[in-house]
């Protein structure tokens, strides 16, 4: 959904989990876990620990649509009255927010 390329994915078989690594540009790489029964996290913005996930885009706009014909619901674009961009919020299977930030 958000266009970034697999590394990896694999089974573990010790925690009945899986794991999916992400490349993230050049330098940087994703790990995200999914667990059959994890705990229940807090997703209120101003929860204590992660906040939450932004990624930077050149046009937020565009990739709203496409993250949208994919049936993800998308909030209202949004301008950040420090810098002028747009940025808006969607959220992950687990209902925790997701920023896309324009460039």
């Amino acid at each position: 959904m958000l266009g970034l390329e697999v590394v990896r994915e694999m089974y573990r078989q010790a925690t009945n989990s899986f794991k999916l690594d992400l490349k993230v540009g050049r330098k940087y790489q994703l790990e995200l876990f999914s667990f059959p029964n994890p705990p229940q996290r807090v997703s209120s913005p101003e929860a204590c620990g992660l906040r939450h996930l932004a990624f930077e885009v050149e046009n937020v706009e565009e990739v709203a649509k496409r993250l949208a014909a994919q049936g993800i619901q998308i909030e209202t674009i949004r301008v950040d009255e420090h810098t002028s961009k747009r940025f808006t919020f969607f959220h992950d299977p687990d209902n925790l927010p997701i920023e896309i930030y324009e460039r």
